[in-house]
């Protein structure tokens, strides 16, 4: 039997295992899904729609489990309170839309024709959520699934082992039928043969690039629909007019919150030369002011990494770009509780370039490098240096400017004087290596169901 084990980033600890499903008792779980897909879909919408709002109340009141645990798998300070902000705002905005968005598209109903488009279920969906942001990635499919009518069965990452059984513990609770939205415990060569049998109607995976060719080669033959959110490596550009302050204190924040692990993190800042000293000089004092230390230590501001190799996989970045020429600004004094393990200092580095994996690769931790630029051009040519796509954050008071250049960046979202937020009305989607398909908005729904097609000729006397 294969057990799937969540070390503690907090002692190195086992915080929590489980068994991982046979393949027969995970085609069980499918076989379920299934059959319990049609009258979940024949439900009002409405009702469907109350009980996932009514899962997501229930997740809240268990809060005081949440946020701890939160702290134990994955790292994250109790200080910011789990993810119930997001979690919350994006359940509520998809309900307000559901029933728009999944209205049929009337294009005739005359004595003679109906003919319209209607969305239907896929059917059963299958969720792949990753550990950096469990519940809100997470929130982002299976709240539009269960209201367009699909079952959901959810595989969370090993790291947030017991995430899947919270939210599913709460919407059942709420009343949602407990083979309408399941968890499971799976190793890869399950998740594969599963995918590769044809049993999901759906699969949206989040996590790393190889991640998401692994599902792409396990579904390729079955027509399985695939929403894939993958690497990152975003950009931020500070314009010559930019609010020098809100700049600092939004991409500082971008940088390094949640250690750096987010997927629309900012991970590389190109500044205008007439800024730039002093753009650094900021962000420096910023970061500087964090505290490293236990998550579930109140006052601390900076948690570890969710696991030593993803730590030693931004040392390693660091060391690299350091032996090439760069510049760590950040005083490793300020952090002694930097252990060379999970625990990991921030650090900002200067007299980087393209040539170095740091400016590269995903880091997807909590440092940055900050390169100077004369012009939008320049920029914009760095800014889409890239096998990623996510987002790009630009910042200047010229909104006309921004959106010319957000035309030509090759990204997801384009944000001016904001950076790493998912607008939940907005289709949340990348390009290039970052992915394909999108969740949330309208465009959402429409990815979770299919079209089809009614065209009615009435019998006239």
């Amino acid at each position: 039997m294969t057990m799937i084990q969540c070390i503690s980033p907090v002692d190195g600890s086992v915080y929590a295992e489980r068994a991982a499903l046979s393949l027969d008792a995970a085609k069980d779980v499918v076989a379920r899904a299934r059959k319990a897909q049609k009258a979940w879909a024949k439900r009002p919408l409405e009702e469907r729609v109350q009980l996932v709002l009514k899962g997501a109340a229930r997740l809240n009141e268990m809060s005081d489990v949440v946020v701890p645990e939160l702290a134990w798998q994955m790292g994250r300070p109790v200080k910011y309170g789990g993810e119930y902000k997001g979690f919350n705002e994006r359940s509520n905005y998809v309900a307000s839309i559901a029933a728009d968005a999944l209205a049929p598209v009337v294009i005739e109903e005359s004595d003679r024709f109906e003919r319209r488009i209607e969305r239907e279920a896929h059917g059963v969906v299958f969720v792949v959520a990753p550990w950096n942001y469990p519940y809100m990635t997470a929130i982002n499919t299976i709240a539009p699934a269960l209201m367009a009518g699909n079952t959901v069965v959810l595989k969370h990452a090993s790291q947030t082992l017991l995430v899947g059984e919270r939210l599913v513990q709460a919407f059942v609770e709420a009343g949602i039928p407990e083979d309408v939205f399941q968890n499971v415990f799976l190793d890869h060569q399950t998740t594969s043969a599963l995918i590769a049998a044809g049993s999901f109607n759906f699969v949206n995976f989040t996590g790393s690039v190889e991640g998401g060719r692994s599902m792409e080669r396990a579904a390729a033959g079955t027509f399985t629909g695939l929403g894939l959110e993958l690497g990152g490596k975003d950009p931020g550009y500070v314009m010559e007019d930019a609010d020098l302050e809100a700049a600092v204190d939004t991409l500082m924040d971008g940088a390094t919150y949640n250690s750096g692990q987010c997927c629309c993190g900012i991970e590389r800042i190109y500044v205008h030369e007439s800024l730039y000293d002093a753009f650094v000089e900021k962000s420096v004092a910023w970061v500087s002011n964090y505290k490293l230390g236990n998550p579930l230590d109140p006052e601390t501001s900076l948690g570890p990494m969710a696991n030593k190799r993803f730590a030693k996989v931004v040392r390693e970045q660091i060391a690299d770009a350091v032996s090439k020429g760069a510049k760590a600004l950040v005083d490793p004094k300020l952090f002694p509780q930097d252990d060379g393990g999970a625990y990991l200092a921030p650090q900002v580095l200067v007299d980087v370039d393209h040539s170095m994996a740091f400016m590269r690769e995903e880091t997807f931790g909590p440092a940055v490098g900050i390169m100077k630029v004369k012009s939008d051009e320049e920029a914009l040519a760095l800014m889409n240096d890239s096998q990623y796509g996510l987002t790009a954050s630009l910042w200047t008071k010229d909104a006309e400017r921004a959106g010319r250049l957000g035309r030509e960046i090759e990204t997801g979202t384009v944000f001016m004087n904001r950076a790493d937020y998912l607008d939940p009305a907005l289709c949340w989607t990348g390009v290039k290596e970052t992915g394909r398909g999108g969740s949330l908005s309208i465009i959402g729904f429409q990815n979770l169901t299919r079209p089809k097609s009614f065209h009615l000729k009435k019998v006239t006397v």
